[in-house]
């Protein structure tokens, strides 16, 4: 068996075309989606990821506005920084690029953020919303991994789904998604023992631990759906996955590859709730004008 190629770039060009045409209609009626992205310092991933963030939202008509604060930006600065754009009616979208510097208190950035234009999905109570299963945000790598599997045409009901990872920007999300589309999950860390004999039973393996070819022949059910969360960058400037691809590509059904896989899908599904923070804003207008 060789595994069919989950092309995240290929999916993601699909979504940015439908999302290009509810930005038409949203600008015919006068709203034009805004992301602000704050980056406090320079560290060079982040940077890279700032950039390729507000080109992918100038390619499809997002208005984006690119915040470059000081290392040495105090966390007052910038809350009020995020509060300001809170108050803004041209910004839907607030993202605030981490990691941050140690002397800034990542939850205080993201509980500043308003809950409604938190696109990030990772304020509170989105993240409640997403655990009773109410209306609300979802992290974006989460959401685009499931929208990738579902491309495989697969169901997702009633498999054994394994997450390798349980931080809250993915490994947690990512198994509450797993949860509503009726999954049965386990999640395993760096306290798992046997790791191998877990998730060789997963007919769904998400492996988000950032452990550069962590994952290969050995751990991976004949058959199975492998999703490569790790972005890992080797001495000589080679970014490899979690999972070892050539190993792992001759037993599961389907593998997403690294780079090409998620990572495109986790920039479209900010764009994603970029623009339905937009549409929000919009019905709530409306509502204040009834």
């Amino acid at each position: 068996m060789t595994a069919t190629i989950i092309d995240g770039r290929m999916l993601a060009k699909n979504i940015r075309q439908d999302l290009k045409e509810e930005i038409i209609r949203l600008k015919a009626k006068g709203v034009t989606p805004g992301l602000a992205v704050i980056i406090v310092g320079h560290d060079p991933a982040s940077v890279t990821y700032v950039k390729a963030k507000a080109k992918a939202c100038q390619e499809i008509g997002i208005y984006s506005d690119i915040f470059w604060m000081a290392e040495e930006t105090t966390e007052a600065e910038l809350l009020k920084q995020i509060n300001d754009l809170n108050e803004n009616p041209n910004i839907h979208g607030i993202l605030v690029q981490l990691p941050l510097p140690p002397h800034i208190s990542e939850q205080a950035v993201i509980n500043t953020i308003a809950p409604e234009k938190d696109v990030d999905g990772f304020h509170p109570v989105n993240a409640g919303k997403l655990m009773i299963g109410a209306e609300g945000f979802i992290p974006c790598t989460p959401h685009g991994i499931i929208k990738m599997i579902q491309s495989t045409g697969e169901t997702i009901a009633g498999k054994h789904a394994v997450v390798i990872g349980r931080s809250n920007i993915v490994g947690k999300p990512m198994a509450t998604l797993l949860l509503r589309e009726h999954a049965t999950v386990t999640i395993c860390h760096s306290r798992t023992k046997d790791l191998s004999k877990i998730t060789k039973q997963a007919d769904i393996l998400v492996v988000a631990c950032g452990c550069p070819g962590v994952i290969g022949r050995e751990h991976v059910a004949e058959g199975a759906i492998v999703i490569d969360v790790g972005v890992n960058r080797k001495p000589e400037g080679q970014l490899v996955g979690d999972v070892r691809f050539d190993e792992v590509k001759e037993k599961a059904a389907y593998l997403t590859p690294v780079p090409g896989g998620v990572g495109p899908m986790t920039i479209t599904m900010l764009l994603y709730n970029t623009v339905q923070a937009a549409k929000q804003a919009v019905q709530q207008e409306a509502s204040y004008k009834c």
